[in-house]
């Protein structure tokens, strides 16, 4: 079944290899019948900070708005960003504070704990990118940014992560190690993974 698919570059530059691999990932999941849109932040006209936390309203910007639409669409959301210190670029994090908003991704329960989920139904993959060593990143950091995402923002809102590739390490890959990651994007845009 073709799938609509959001494929977000959360890398600042669109011409990052971390643009290459959204790409060829979204290549690939065309090539194969789904419908693909592909968003990178770096071309978006956004502010990312969240100036009043959820106090007061800040109007969404029309990048946003089109933005939302697009997550709203979506069966399955792909990430692809590079990792830094540890966690996601800012302009990624700005970019969830300021789209996955209550009433849009998530509403509160009131008088209660609990909250709903109104992005159930959705999975995604991420698609990360770092210099240090896939192991390293496992075992000795515990994989930060992937649990982050998998239960504090995806997970919250009802998306369920269903993959997660490394392509490591970057800052030491020749061209024919970078040829092979973005021919495994485009496998796994084709798989619609």
């Amino acid at each position: 079944m073709p799938k609509q698919i959001l494929v977000i570059d959360g890398h600042p530059d669109p011409g990052s290899f971390t643009a290459s691999i959204a790409e060829a990932y979204a290549q690939g999941a065309r090539a194969a019948g789904h419908e693909v849109h592909l968003l990178h932040l770096g071309e978006l006209a956004f502010d990312p900070v969240l100036h009043s936390g959820f106090r007061s309203k800040q109007p969404l910007e029309p990048d946003l708005i089109a933005a939302q639409a697009a997550i709203q669409r979506a069966d399955h959301v792909v990430l692809a960003f590079p990792l830094w210190w540890g966690g996601l670029p800012a302009l990624l994090k700005g970019f969830f504070d300021r789209t996955l908003l209550p009433g849009f991704a998530f509403r509160y329960r009131a008088g209660h704990r609990g909250w709903d989920k109104l992005l159930t139904g959705k999975t995604a993959r991420l698609l990360l990118l770092t210099d240090t060593p896939s192991w390293v990143y496992r075992w000795i950091y515990r994989s930060p940014a992937t649990r982050q995402l998998r239960l504090q923002i995806l997970g919250f809102c009802g998306i369920k992560l269903v993959g997660s590739t490394h392509f490591a390490p970057v800052i030491h890959a020749d061209g024919v190690r970078r040829a092979a990651w973005l021919s495994a994007a485009k496998r796994l845009g084709a798989e619609g993974q």
